[in-house]
């Protein structure tokens, strides 16, 4: 298993994580399966957002004694009160649900995560109530480790994130939803099917977030990595060809901020699916050549895929066009953070020798050369 640094928590969690969804409504023994061979396989983040009483507990009984060695991202505002799954906002139905939450898993929540942030009217519903100061006292009394939200639109998303009072979120990022304009709801696509004539290239909106995540250090958790089990279906696929998993995960993993994959499982055999990721090629987890059907929509602009290596000078041309797109956000004032890990790089854009073998790769047409030149010119 490989971990990264989620934002500025200080944690370290699984690059390829769980999403409990799957498990609503499924015998003790297949939740059983399912944790042992995630936790088997070095997953140690869980997304619990459900609201039933029986698969919480089912999962809490299938952790048992390893409670302490994962991380749970548990969602405050999610209910049943009207229907599964519905989101609520009275604040004695949240904190039934949620304290409730907080007795099976042991009196603990690692991640307390705001529900369902996706319009200026949800936004109200927690910052202008009594939901935030609630949220920010389970934080000062330790009952949840680090605030966090989830959210499916890049706009509120920015917003929540510009009050300083989340560390993280969970958002959905696959390479469909990237290329939706910012009006149009991701999730409405799942339900429908992508039009993909609304494609546009990376939306703006959805790579500013990424960006300013990055920037603020709020780590991302991924949600939805498949479309719904769309892109890697050939007759839902809105691409020539479907993806397949591994590319679906590392276009994910690619986006500046993100951590983890929240990938869900039906079963044991899914939950090793998802870890395979960890032994796919290079190869095989390149996604560019699907992309690369639409590369008009993309000229010029790096999606970080990593088409581009090897790169003679031993650059990862990736990471320096990444960190020079969020310096790019303010060029007169390169967060720190940000300057921290392009000087960690182990070779910098200043190393890059023109050879132009990059360029010569690249499907999008990206200014290889030049970008290096101008990441020297911040950075360096």
């Amino acid at each position: 298993m490989q971990y990264r640094e989620l934002g500025k928590t200080g944690k370290q969690v699984s690059v390829i994580g769980l999403g409990c969804e799957h498990l609503d409504g499924a015998d003790y023994d297949t939740v059983k399966s399912v944790l042992d061979t995630a936790i088997e396989g070095g997953v140690n983040i869980l997304d619990v957002f459900m609201p039933g009483k029986d698969v919480r507990e089912n999962i809490a009984k299938a952790l048992g004694a390893r409670r302490k060695d994962v991380m749970i991202q548990g969602h405050i505002g999610s209910t049943d009160v009207n229907q599964q799954y519905d989101i609520s906002r009275d604040m004695p139905v949240v904190k039934r649900y949620f304290e409730d939450m907080l007795r099976i898993y042991g009196g603990y929540i690692d991640f307390g995560m705001m529900f369902f942030i996706d319009s200026d009217k949800d936004y109200q519903g927690v910052f202008e109530t009594g939901f935030i100061e609630y949220v920010q006292f389970l934080k000062k009394e330790g009952y949840i480790g680090h605030i966090g939200f989830s959210s499916h639109n890049p706009e509120t998303a920015m917003k929540v994130i510009r009050t300083g009072v989340p560390e993280m979120l969970m958002f959905s990022i696959n390479p469909a939803f990237d290329m939706l304009p910012s009006e149009a709801y991701a999730l409405s696509q799942l339900e429908t099917g992508f039009q993909k004539e609304l494609f546009q290239g990376i939306n703006p909106k959805r790579a500013e977030l990424y960006k300013l995540c990055e920037k603020e250090q709020v780590g991302i958790t991924v949600m939805k990595t498949l479309g719904g089990g769309k892109l890697v279906s050939p007759e839902h696929t809105p691409f020539e060809k479907p993806m397949t998993v591994p590319q679906c995960v590392h276009y994910a993993l690619s986006r500046p901020a993100v951590a983890s994959v929240l990938l869900g499982s039906r079963s044991a055999k899914e939950a090793k699916q998802a870890l395979s990721y960890l032994s796919s090629s290079e190869q095989e987890k390149d996604y560019s050549g699907v992309l690369g059907t639409l590369r008009n929509d993309f000229k010029g602009n790096c999606v970080y895929c990593g088409h581009c290596q090897p790169c003679p000078a031993e650059i990862d041309i990736a990471a320096v066009n990444k960190y020079l797109d969020i310096a790019r956000l303010q060029p007169d004032a390169v967060p720190p953070s940000i300057r921290s890990h392009y000087n960690s790089l182990g070779h910098s854009g200043a190393d890059c020798i023109a050879c132009g073998s990059c360029e010569e790769k690249c499907p999008f047409g990206v200014p290889v050369i030049e970008n290096m030149a101008q990441a020297a010119r911040l950075f360096e």
